[in-house]
């Protein structure tokens, strides 16, 4: 089996789940941030739409600068759901294109010049889906502190018995 032929349902999956969590970010709270070291809920819902990108960002490159990246910082939750869709379009023509000689590839991430992270293109992408459940649990927690219902996932959630 090919890694495309499991990153992508993968993928699929992912992002729709992510769409829940999005879907339930409360517009009037998008400054709202549960301490002085954590993002914004703008900014926590504008990092789970851009995601998906680094999925085609790996495959179209072998190497990253971070020196000129800024955050995305989307102006609605409506922004980042065709965000995260559209990224999750692009994301799944570049696996379209995967084999397991051009995944093999190293890939860099550079800071100044220095790599910062350097490895296997398809480790690469593995940490990058991580990114998708880790941060849409961190959604989960800022959810619940404001007292919104958190979507089940890959089982229920106290608020979604189904």
């Amino acid at each position: 089996m090919k890694f495309k032929e499991i990153l992508i349902p993968e993928l699929e999956e992912e992002v729709a789940l992510t769409e829940k969590f999005l879907k339930r970010i409360p517009g009037d709270k998008l400054d709202w941030k549960p301490h002085t070291k954590s993002m914004t809920l703008r900014q926590l819902g504008s990092h789970l739409a851009e995601i998906p990108s680094w999925v085609s960002g790996t495959m179209e490159t072998d190497e990253i600068s971070m020196d000129d990246y800024k955050e995305p910082l989307d102006e609605s939750v409506e922004v980042m759901v065709q965000k995260l869709r559209k990224n999750e379009k692009e994301a799944k023509a570049s696996l379209q294109k995967e084999d397991s000689e051009y995944t093999e590839k190293e890939w860099r991430m550079l800071m100044g010049g220095k790599p910062i992270w350097v490895d296997k293109k398809y480790k690469v992408l593995r940490s990058v889906m991580n990114q998708l459940p880790h941060h849409r649990a961190q959604l989960g927690v800022y959810l619940r502190l404001l007292d919104q219902s958190v979507p089940a996932t890959y089982g229920p959630s106290a608020d979604e018995h189904s």
